[in-house]
């Protein structure tokens, strides 16, 4: 998936907060290629397996099924 799709699917959650870890209890999403390891060359990112299309999720504790609900809802967008 490009990049812009990720970017526009990661900040249309309504309950997962765009951002890096901010060592809280809320639930997380972030894209680590544009990111937490932006400065990584793209080279060295491939093979670590980085690649562009990743998403990380840290969960919180919110109530699992609205966060589930959450996901579910935000996926369907694309």
């Amino acid at each position: 998936m490009p990049t812009d799709k990720i970017l526009k699917l990661i900040s249309s959650f309504q309950l997962f907060t765009l951002a890096e870890s901010l060592g809280g209890v809320e639930s997380l999403v972030s894209h680590p290629a544009t990111m937490t390891h932006a400065i990584v060359p793209e080279e060295e990112r491939k093979r670590l397996k980085l690649t562009d299309g990743l998403v990380r999720f840290s969960i919180g504790i919110e109530d699992p099924a609205d966060l589930i609900e959450d996901l579910k809802a935000t996926l369907e967008v694309i």
